[in-house]
């Protein structure tokens, strides 16, 4: 069944002396549809990226069963929410904080403290803002849409590249990714790298460079390969 548990038991990369991570006896992950919710891809991305054993429950959003659902586990009725160990921890900016705790060497944050505190910095903007880009180009990872250009969208874009191109100058040390390795600030924007595809932003070389890097990274490739074969449907209100 499309909403049938997903279960993962990857070990963590092994630990640095000293820096034993704690293990989790249960937990599971409840996110929305893999097509459409933006915040169940991220989180989605830093448990797959974490080690740590979990079941992923989706729930179809915007359905009479999925509303009833979502009331049980979490209590701002939005996902993802990561129950683990008798917690329930419903912000993505928290999950990746928890998993950095528990799996400390999967690589959820850098490992300089510079780069960690830029990566944080970037990941809560993302988390905060771009709201005409949210708005006005709702992630639909297997859809292929063309949208206006307004003004503020433009800026929202301009301001992603900008954040992009400055991390990648300062840290990246040769590595595809934002920080170099691969990390939570990486996962933060792979919604952004799909709606770009999706709506065929433009982007510019370094940009463009970078998005193909996410696009290819394995635990996204599966995710996309999930919400193609997803059988829900919803509307976008895109009014083409």
């Amino acid at each position: 069944m499309p909403n049938r548990p997903r279960q993962h038991n990857a070990a963590p990369r092994d630990s640095e002396a000293g820096r034993v991570p704690l293990r989790a006896m249960s937990a599971t992950l409840y996110v929305g549809n893999r097509n459409y919710s933006s915040w169940s891809m991220r989180g989605t991305l830093l448990l797959r990226q974490s080690g740590l054993p979990c079941t992923e429950v989706v729930i179809p959003l915007d359905t009479e069963e999925g509303m009833a659902k979502l009331a049980t586990v979490s209590p701002t009725h939005r996902v993802p929410v990561l129950h683990i160990d008798g917690l329930v921890i419903w912000e993505s900016i928290a999950i990746a904080e928890l998993l950095h705790e528990r799996a400390p060497d999967a690589g959820i944050w850098p490992d300089e403290p510079r780069a960690r505190a830029l990566a944080r910095c970037v990941s809560a903007e993302m988390h905060s803002g771009f709201g005409a880009l949210r708005a006005q180009m709702p992630l639909d990872v297997r859809g292929r849409h063309t949208v206006p250009e307004t003004p503020e969208l433009r800026a929202d874009i301009d301001r992603i590249e900008q954040i992009w191109r400055e991390c990648r100058a300062r840290n990246s040390r040769g590595g595809d990714f934002l920080f170099g390795e691969w990390c939570a600030a990486d996962a933060m924007f792979a919604p952004v790298v799909s709606r770009f595809r999706t709506y065929g932003v433009a982007l510019s070389l370094g940009a463009q460079q970078y998005a193909d890097a996410v696009w290819k990274r394995p635990a996204l490739a599966a995710i996309a390969a999930e919400a193609a074969g997803e059988p829900w449907s919803l509307d976008l209100g895109l009014n083409q």
